[in-house]
């Protein structure tokens, strides 16, 4: 099994728009391919960001990510608090990830994240797209 942890911003995305990278990386968290993890803070981050005006016109969609995400992620709850993120706010995500181990971190901002943390490899959404249909097909 994959395990992911995914920043909001990819969340947001897909909400936006259904034909794109961050769609399509929810697309098998909704058909359960793949178990996201998530941590309270993070939930908490997804409601408050999707709650915000110019989303909630996309609200039946943002209503279904999280819904697939509250039923099929993993909720935990990071012991250690990490700064190694250039936004603070973004920390969060790799502390999720680097409490289960996660193999992917999806962020569309790669650049405020280190490459790596740990396992776990922080990769933009086109290039875990990319790996995932590879894997897929193998």
């Amino acid at each position: 099994m994959i395990r992911v942890a995914i920043d909001t911003n990819v969340v947001v995305s897909a909400a936006l728009v259904r034909h794109d990278y961050p769609a399509a990386v929810l697309d098998p968290v909704v058909s359960g391919a793949i178990v996201p993890y998530v941590s309270t803070a993070i939930l908490a981050e997804y409601e408050e960001v999707l709650a915000r005006p110019r989303i909630k016109k996309s609200a039946g969609r943002a209503a279904e990510i999280t819904d697939a995400i509250g039923a099929a992620g993993i909720l935990v709850e990071p012991t250690r608090k990490l700064a190694v993120c250039s936004d603070a706010d973004d920390n969060v995500f790799v502390e999720c990830a680097a409490e289960i181990g996660a193999d992917f971190l999806i962020t569309g901002n790669i650049g405020d994240f280190p490459a790596r943390y740990g396992v776990t490899r922080i990769v933009a959404p086109r290039e875990f797209v990319e790996m995932w249909r590879e894997m897929v097909k193998a």
